[in-house]
């Protein structure tokens, strides 16, 4: 494949070379293939100094570049993040260079950013929040993850995304709390099959209710046997789920405190449904929004192409029921 700032392609040159062996004129080659006569003169050139490696693709970078940082500045900028672990800007101030150049500089050094050092120590925090390993799991109901995600209430009539929020603010009862819903979701590993629902609160018996039915949903389209549910640490899901999950042999596994990456793949379905279904469209009652939801988990299941699955939908790695 050729780089992408290249006109031609290898074959595309072997054939520039050949038709000026064949005796055409350049200026036809140049003509007959959209290029300039400079180009065509270009690579006949390369081929008469090195033959066919040099109609090979090489990189658009430069042999040299004069007004590169220094080594002894870049160094310096290194010595110093590690030392005073400080920001660009402090750094920039420090070394005379743009806080731009030093932010460059730090890239490609591999300085790991402050969020992930010790702000005594130094030292990268072990709990990082890039997941080092990525995994899937190798087939469908061998891992689920399970969430709730809270979200404010839309109030009649639509709030500030329909109405603005000048016209908003206009109407608003401050004495009348809204309130909040709770989306709880379950999605499974390998497959990323999602169920969602929009229910009063996170207690106990409301996450153990959910649990129930997407157990049922997720058998109805073929996972008929789950083997273990990932959460977080929340006292409904490590004591209010435990007879579910005897009742249908699930093992309970939980993440590491504060870390909520370790259940990435239900987080990112949160955002998903923020940004695809949520917050998508105005709507003008939180029945609207909430009645839209079960449309959109069908959607994300069968139709809606899916990243980590090279384009598919979920279904697409399920059994047919």
């Amino acid at each position: 494949m050729s780089h992408r700032n290249a006109r031609t392609t290898v074959h595309g040159r072997q054939l520039i070379v050949a038709r000026h062996r064949a005796g055409w004129p350049q200026a036809h080659i140049a003509a007959a293939m959209g290029i300039s006569r400079k180009c065509v003169r270009t690579w006949l050139d390369r081929h008469a100094a090195e033959g066919q490696a040099g109609l090979a693709d090489r990189s658009s970078r430069p042999h040299t570049s004069p007004r590169r940082t220094p080594v002894e500045v870049e160094a310096r900028i290194v010595e110093l993040r590690g030392r005073e672990r400080r920001g660009p800007a402090w750094l920039a101030a420090e070394t005379g260079v743009p806080a731009r150049t030093v932010s460059r500089v730090l890239t490609r050094h591999q300085v790991p950013r402050l969020a992930a050092l010790d702000p005594i120590t130094g030292q990268v925090i072990r709990a990082s929040k890039a997941t080092a390993v990525r995994y899937e799991r190798d087939r469908p109901g061998e891992l689920v993850h399970m969430d709730v995600k809270k979200l404010g209430r839309i109030p009649d009539g639509g709030g500030w995304r329909t109405r603005g929020r000048a016209g908003r603010e206009a109407t608003r009862d401050r004495g009348t709390k809204t309130g909040f819903d709770f989306v709880h979701s379950l999605i499974d590993d390998h497959s990323r099959l999602a169920y969602s629902e929009v229910l009063p609160d996170e207690k106990g018996p409301t996450c153990a209710g959910f649990l129930h039915r997407a157990i049922a949903y997720f058998a109805g389209h073929g996972i008929t046997r789950i083997e273990r549910l990932m959460t977080d640490n929340a006292w409904a899901y490590k004591w209010s789920l435990r007879q579910v999950c005897t009742e249908h042999g699930i093992t309970q596994k939980f993440i590491k405190p504060h870390c909520p990456w370790q259940n990435g793949k239900v987080e990112r379905l949160n955002r998903t449904l923020q940004t695809e279904w949520a917050y998508r469209r105005a709507y003008t009652s939180n029945t609207e929004r909430t009645a839209a939801l079960a449309p959109f988990i069908e959607h994300y299941n069968t139709q809606r192409p899916h990243h980590a699955l090279a384009g598919h939908p979920p279904t697409t790695r399920l059994t047919p029921t």
